[in-house]
């Protein structure tokens, strides 16, 4: 196994140099054998989509196209013009005899539930909700923190669509209305091998949804079956996220585009995302770009940033200006002094709303997806990204970072210390909330 695909990087504490390199095949990392990989296959098609403007008309393009089936997992799926330019294409996919199942958050589309509800009835759309919010006492129940924030959509096995938009207008927010400028956000369409995966995901999310929604149902038709065991065993089978399986082949033996799918879930997967993104820091020899609107990473997080700047890699990293949860922004800000006197670089993007969770390393290494930097994606959201071992791929995204950087402001140190004197008693309230919501979401001492 080339150590490329490696997920299993331990978290250093405080600034101790990186970990040597093993030799290829050879692991340092006693939890390589218990955490997920990022499993890479080759010969895919991955492209870039900038916004909904750049993905909805692929999205609809495929779906328009699809003869046998339809799976999309969203947090929001909104009721603005846009969003329901991809209802109808659903709607009329399904009254031709395509079956479409569609998975959204309880949470995140809570508003739109109801009507989307009735939207689908008449066509045979399949709809169910991830952990619905009816009542304010939904909120006791186990689990509840535990949202669905993958974006996911997979026609016919062929092509897929993974990033962080929303089925929304980019110009739309929930909370703060329309704007002028539309939010910065990424996706990627696939096609190939990665796809598979994908799939398997997008149904395991709609049988969790279904099984939460329908449980006594469900329990009761198993206790009914004449084979039960043999049903709950293939309702297990339904319910398990893609299995990851040792490559026989070496990244660097793999037909370009080299991908892979890798999901954050809420069982063995809770840290593959994380460590993902550790792994190509710690990798890095020349650049790091990172962009997230909600940062707030663990201790071996920060580590590696910090000991990749303190190396002489270029790290970058794009936040928001524009804060949409005020609380999220002050959080990140409490980190500043520490990232930036370690050489990291940090911009505040201000003309729009920031909601991309993309980033890259040196000239190959890149990720889209739905992750944020926090607890919450970190931790307890189901999310999905995909990572990308490209040039070309990397080297369009690059721009997209360069552009975006332009247009940020950037963060000088005085000008963090001008802030954290200021607020110092609202930092610290902010940090002390913070820790207390990662105590009680189980975070211990990683963060």
């Amino acid at each position: 196994m080339n150590l490329d695909e490696q997920q299993g990087v331990p978290e250093p504490s405080g600034d101790s140099p990186a970990p040597p390199q093993a030799a290829e095949g050879v692991s340092l990392d006693p939890l390589a054998r218990v955490v997920p990989r990022a499993m890479f296959t080759g010969g895919n098609d991955v492209r870039l989509k900038r916004g909904g403007d750049e993905l909805f008309p692929a999205m609809l393009e495929a779906i328009e196209a699809a003869r046998h089936e339809i799976w999309l997992a969203t947090y929001i799926f909104n009721d603005d013009p846009a969003a329901m330019r991809i209802a109808k294409a659903l709607c009329d996919a399904a009254a031709r005899g395509v079956q479409v199942k569609v998975v959204a958050d309880g949470f995140g589309s809570r508003t739109k539930i109801a009507g989307l509800r009735e939207l689908f009835r008449a066509t045979n759309v399949g709809i169910s909700v991830f952990r619905p919010i009816h009542r304010w006492w939904n909120w006791l129940q186990p689990g509840q923190l535990r949202r669905l924030h993958q974006k996911l959509c997979v026609v016919d096995g062929e092509v897929a669509f993974v990033g962080g938009i929303n089925i929304i207008d980019d110009k739309l927010d929930q909370n703060h209305g329309w704007s002028e400028e539309p939010r910065l956000d990424f996706a990627v369409q696939v096609r190939g091998p990665v796809v598979k995966p994908i799939e398997q995901a997008c149904k395991a999310v709609w049988t969790r949804a279904q099984l939460g929604e329908d449980f006594k149902e469900e329990m009761m038709a198993l206790a009914r079956a004449a084979e039960p065991v043999a049903r709950a065993k293939r309702l297990l089978k339904r319910l398990r996220m893609p299995t990851l399986k040792a490559a026989k082949t070496k990244l660097t033996d793999l037909a370009p585009v080299r991908a892979a799918f890798v999901l954050r879930d809420n069982l063995r997967r809770r840290r593959t995302i994380e460590r993902s993104y550790i792994a190509a820091i710690r990798k890095a020899t020349t650049r790091i770009d990172l962009a997230s609107p909600y940062f707030y990473p663990g201790g071996g997080f920060r580590t590696a940033l910090r000991q990749a700047a303190r190396r002489g890699v270029q790290v970058r990293l794009l936040l928001q200006g524009k804060l949409d949860y005020r609380i999220a922004g002050l959080a990140a800000r409490t980190l500043y002094n520490e990232l930036l006197a370690a050489g990291v670089h940090i911009y505040e993007y201000t003309p729009a709303f920031l909601h991309a969770k993309v980033a890259l390393t040196d000239h190959e290494w890149a990720t889209v997806g739905s992750s944020n930097i926090d607890p919450l994606s970190l931790l307890l959201n189901l999310e999905a990204n995909i990572v990308v071992r490209d040039p070309q791929f990397n080297a369009q995204l690059r721009e997209e970072f360069d552009r975006a950087f332009a247009a940020s402001m950037e963060v000088v140190p005085a000008q963090a210390k001008r802030r954290l004197v200021e607020g110092a008693l609202t930092r610290g309230f902010i940090a002390w909330i913070a820790h207390v919501y990662l105590r009680i979401a189980g975070a211990t001492g990683k963060y």
